[in-house]
């Protein structure tokens, strides 16, 4: 009697869905490939790979959104209904816009409001006249329509640029200046009152930064923090003020300025144990490029290498100088492209983008200090304008959603520039970035598999299988 053979069933192989978004063309978050995996062989050094080893992963996401501002609050109340409903769902539903799951605020003004502003009266120091009426108006009713559209939850936190006019050593909002020690308490207790505020008009808040940019003397509001005041506010007052206030599960986040001296403020505050008990993490910016030099990814992951019970949280970039000349210039976006990629492969759990909506003239902006968003309103036709921008952040923001874990990925060549993530659905998303001007042909290797992509000229590309 012959033994029966077993029939080998075979699996089929996984797909791969591409999504392509490239400069000269018109492919923006476009389904280019449908394409398939096969059995992995050695790659050789002659060919281009993206390895990835989904075995391996690190933190987890936490997600990716933008700021409302006055500026956008005041610039979305001036488009017309059928408008203002493509704009919300273009960043916050996750089917048919790029899914943003974070939103950042500000406590009072910024430089991206119409004027200076503050929640009381000057010199009311027991804060009896607390009152957010001035949000009411454009920034609360946008941003609760926002939480809606994103399915009933959004990430929000706030941050401060500036204590009032008289809490400061200068006398003024603006130009830097310090918080005087005599009005530490009252300045902790105005955020406990802002956290309650928003939260009894139904936006609740995740968490607060301690000051936007405190090493920054700007013309616009601005209040100076040393690693060893903000230290001590935190570990003698907020932190204690914020517990005290029933606040005590919200998250503080430090630091809220650029990469290049985030590793001493961590050092500072992180090594204080009084201190660190209060903290989250960390925030940071990517404006240290304003000396001419390039952005130093490198100090976000040493930052995670030295306190890897600490956060990283990307709180705030956008692309400065606005210029309506360039509101499709493509270099823009792969600056978010290669900020983002970076950040998330050095450790960081989320990513904020700036105002999610300006003007015409990238405003509006108190202090003159216009900038771009992805999104632009021409006021004068009532139209959007989406810029390369919008479509590179949502390559990220649309595929890796919250409670997503980032895989190991690595690129073999320096113009490909990778990450990944896996979803709590098992669904992989890689993200893979051509900053050069050659089309090229990769191979995507996932474990033992592999399948061989192509990817145009100054391109991103997002592969979910």
């Amino acid at each position: 009697m012959v033994a029966q053979q077993k029939k080998t069933i075979v699996p089929k192989t996984k797909e791969i869905s591409v999504y392509t978004t490239a400069d000269s063309t018109n492919l923006r978050l476009t389904l280019t490939d449908k394409l398939y995996f096969t059995a992995a062989e050695q790659p050789v050094e002659t060919e281009i790979s993206v390895f990835v080893a989904p075995q391996k992963t690190f933190q987890t996401f936490m997600g990716i959104g933008g700021a409302i501002t006055d500026a956008s609050a005041e610039v979305f109340a001036k488009l017309s209904p059928a408008k203002q409903a493509e704009l919300l769902t273009a960043y916050y539903n996750k089917d048919n816009g790029i899914g943003y799951s974070l939103l950042r605020t500000s406590i009072h003004s910024s430089d991206f409001s119409s004027g200076s502003y503050t929640y009381i009266a000057e010199g009311d120091k027991e804060l009896k006249t607390f009152s957010i009426a001035h949000d009411q108006q454009f920034r609360i009713p946008m941003i609760k329509r926002a939480i809606q559209i994103a399915g009933g939850k959004l990430l929000l936190y706030a941050s401060p640029w500036s204590p009032p006019s008289f809490m400061k050593s200068n006398g003024t909002m603006l130009q830097g200046g310090t918080l005087l020690p005599q009005f530490y308490q009252a300045w902790a207790n105005y955020y406990v009152k802002f956290v309650k505020a928003y939260e009894k008009e139904g936006m609740p808040i995740w968490g607060i930064t301690i000051q936007n940019e405190p090493m920054a003397t700007q013309k616009w509001e601005s209040c100076l923090f040393t690693a060893a005041t903000e230290r001590d506010f935190l570990k003698k007052y907020l932190g204690p003020t914020m517990q005290k206030g029933g606040l005590g599960s919200k998250k503080i986040v430090v630091w809220d300025h650029n990469r290049d001296l985030m590793n001493q403020r961590a050092n500072v505050i992180f090594d204080d144990p009084e201190a660190s008990k209060y903290a989250w993490g960390m925030g940071f910016h990517w404006y240290e490029t304003w000396a001419g030099e390039q952005p130093m990814f490198d100090n976000v992951r040493k930052v995670r290498e030295a306190y890897p019970t600490k956060n990283l949280l990307f709180t705030e970039g956008c692309v400065e100088r606005f210029d309506a000349k360039k509101y499709q210039f493509w270099g823009n976006a792969e600056r978010y492209g290669i900020s983002m990629i970076n950040d998330f492969n050095n450790g960081t759990v989320g990513w904020t983008d700036w105002n999610i909506l300006l003007d015409e003239n990238g405003g509006p902006n108190h202090k003159g200090n216009f900038c771009f968003a992805p999104i632009h309103a021409d006021s004068k036709t009532g139209e959007l304008i989406y810029t390369p921008s919008y479509y590179y952040i949502g390559h990220f923001s649309k595929f890796i959603r919250p409670n997503a874990k980032r895989v190991s990925t690595a690129s073999s060549r320096s113009n490909l520039l990778s990450t990944s993530f896996v979803n709590t659905d098992g669904k992989m998303v890689t993200i893979v970035m051509n900053q050069s001007s050659k089309k090229i042909t990769y191979n995507l290797v996932v474990g033992n598999e592999k399948s061989v992509v192509t990817i145009l000229p100054h391109a991103i590309q997002t592969l979910v299988y």
